[in-house]
């Protein structure tokens, strides 16, 4: 590598959600971007989401009891960020029903009216219509849901994602425009120059090296790591976050037959639960405690205990530890300036703060609203640069969504008669699933990695080329996303993987 392309104008730590979207945003604006992630891309919490692209009803109504404004903005920018992200990541999201089971008769106006009033916050950008169901009509979608003092059930719409998939398109997304990315490269520290940031020193885990970066302007986008950054570029640095960890099961469909989901909108502690559709599956979360920051977050007996208790207590088929297929837990980035509010009652709002050395750091926020978040961050930078250029990205499709799904599903057709592995290749690739069956017709043949879920050896092959896959559980757990919903299947798919390869 010649030092010349050592120099960027700008560098962003972390490949998670937000740092993705800033070096798309920053690409598209004209920078020379370098992404870097210490991990995978999406190996942390942007891959461990309840999958929702959403407002979030909860927020609301903490907005409307105590009159918080900040709240109700929340949810109001994160529901005019769910219609663009339903369109821009088209082939990896869509429109979701959720029911609300509801077992006394004076919550049923109350709800209503709450999801109504969610309706009506999202304007033009509304997805659907809230309704009331009866007994009969929810039973006939779910016939799961307890049936004891069932008094009526809400319908509601939101946006459901594959959030690990969706890291993978900003990435190739961003990559596509000039930036550079690398997984598996860890600042280790900074460089300065008169007591500004200018640089990184970066460990390469793959060639195992130390490389230096230079750029006129460094952004931490790391989320739960981002007071480590903060600290490694100033001491004095104050801690900023107060991470929370939720973690979700993974059960079989047949506990959620109908493409509906579940909201849960009241726990013993006043938390929201989802049960939802997800690649096949039945995906239940998510917990909301304080937790420390961890690499790799682990499930606990007493979250999977919570999930458990609150799921039986909503569904008349019994749920047991026996039924799980897979768990995964995240951490979430809460940004708490006060130190005394409990962390499920933190807003879920992002900030943007400047130390004294130049460092840039975004953290908090949500999934939903890493757009706006990105738009917001390389605003600031166009301002210190002096340039006017404003962002593309509210209308701009990433990788993969860019043709009809009808369309791609046609094309495919002509490479192959199997439509189940067809079906699963466009939903997670979209338009790209043509270039894997090309790679199958044309070099790898038409064989399976994996027989269960059709996932083709050029699959594999695709992935490593195009989507920086470096180690064989980066494939199976972010690319074929199978290691979140099937943990006995995700061993021999990685032994498979061992023995082809």
């Amino acid at each position: 590598m010649h030092e010349s392309s050592l120099k960027f104008d700008l560098i962003v730590i972390g490949g998670g959600a937000t740092g993705s979207g800033i070096a798309l945003d920053a690409s598209l604006r004209g920078l020379n971007v370098l992404l870097l992630e210490q991990n995978d891309f999406a190996e942390g919490t942007s891959s461990r989401s309840t999958k929702l692209a959403h407002g979030g009803v909860r927020y609301l109504e903490y907005a409307v009891k105590h009159l918080d404004k900040e709240q109700y903005s929340l949810v109001k920018e994160g529901l005019k960020e769910r219609y663009r992200l339903l369109r821009n990541i088209s082939h990896l999201s869509k429109k979701i029903s959720l029911i609300t089971p509801i077992y006394r008769w004076w919550e049923v106006p109350y709800v209503y009216i709450g999801l109504k009033l969610y309706d009506m916050i999202s304007g033009k950008y509304s997805i659907g219509k809230s309704s009331l169901l009866s007994k009969k009509e929810a039973l006939s979608i779910n016939p799961n849901i307890k049936k004891e003092g069932l008094k009526a059930c809400v319908k509601y719409f939101d946006g459901a994602f594959n959030d690990a998939r969706a890291v993978i398109a900003l990435v190739q997304s961003a990559n596509e425009k000039g930036a550079t990315v690398k997984n598996y490269t860890q600042v280790q520290n900074f460089i300065f120059q008169n007591d500004t940031v200018c640089g990184v020193e970066a460990y390469d885990k793959i060639a195992q090296k130390s490389v230096k970066y230079y750029a006129k302007y460094i952004v931490n986008a790391t989320g739960v790591f981002a007071d480590t950054l903060r600290k490694l570029a100033d001491k004095n640095a104050k801690e900023i976050l107060r991470p929370s960890s939720g973690i979700h099961i993974v059960l079989d469909k047949k506990f959620l037959p109908s493409k509906e989901g579940l909201m849960i909108p009241k726990t013993k502690d006043d938390r929201v639960l989802f049960v939802l559709p997800y690649l096949g599956k039945c995906l239940v979360g998510t917990t909301d405690k304080e937790d420390k920051v961890t690499q790799h977050p682990e499930v606990s007996d007493e979250d999977i205990e919570y999930l458990l208790e609150h799921i039986n207590g909503y569904f008349d088929m019994k749920v047991t530890k026996e039924d799980i297929q897979a768990s995964f837990c995240g951490l979430r980035p809460l940004v708490d300036l006060h130190k005394d509010e409990d962390s499920s009652e933190l807003v879920r709002e992002h900030i943007i703060e400047e130390l004294p050395c130049g460092l840039l750091t975004i953290t908090g926020g949500k999934w939903t609203t890493y757009r706006s978040m990105s738009e917001e961050l390389v605003d600031i930078l166009m301002k210190k640069i002096g340039s006017n250029k404003t962002s593309s990205t509210k209308e701009y499709k990433l990788v993969g969504s860019r043709l009809d799904q009808e369309k791609i599903y046609k094309k495919a057709l002509e490479f192959s008669d199997d439509n189940e592995a067809i079906s699963r290749l466009v939903s997670l690739y979209g338009d790209r699933a043509v270039d894997i069956l090309k790679i199958a017709k044309e070099e790898a043949g038409f064989g399976y990695l994996d027989e269960k879920y059709k996932i083709l050896k050029a699959e594999y092959i695709y992935s490593q080329r195009y989507e920086y896959v470096k180690k064989p559980i980066d494939f199976v757990s972010r690319r074929a996303c199978i290691s979140f919903v099937d943990r006995v299947e995700e061993k021999k798919i990685l032994d498979k993987i061992d023995e082809l390869f």
